[in-house]
């Protein structure tokens, strides 16, 4: 082999191992911008499920409050009448007491 031939031999293997290297390093860059994209999407993905949990709980309070109002006042209805009812009541009650107490 000619010493010209061996030279271009050893540049080419040079030239070989420099690209390899350099594609090494590429492959490297890539995988840690994959990663740090990917970690990017998580953390977005998390704050948005974050911001998206609270947004239900508010409103999920929101309707249980409602709905503690409204069964509040269904109650107080309830126990109005309620009261009405047995002062009626109270009323036959004692005359009836008193007929009795007075026939004994």
């Amino acid at each position: 082999m000619s010493l010209e031939a061996i030279k271009r031999v050893t540049e080419t293997e040079q030239n070989s191992l420099q690209r390899k290297a350099e594609a090494a390093q590429q492959a490297k860059r890539t995988v840690a911008e994959a990663e740090r994209a990917g970690q990017e999407r998580l953390e977005k993905a998390r704050q948005e499920a974050e911001a998206k949990a609270k947004a239900l709980m508010t409103e999920a309070e929101r309707k249980a409050a409602e709905h503690a109002k409204t069964v509040m006042k269904e109650t107080e209805r309830t126990c109005k009448t309620l009261s009405q009812e047995a002062g009626a009541r109270l009323d036959k009650a004692a005359t009836l007491i008193v007929r009795r107490v007075v026939k004994d």
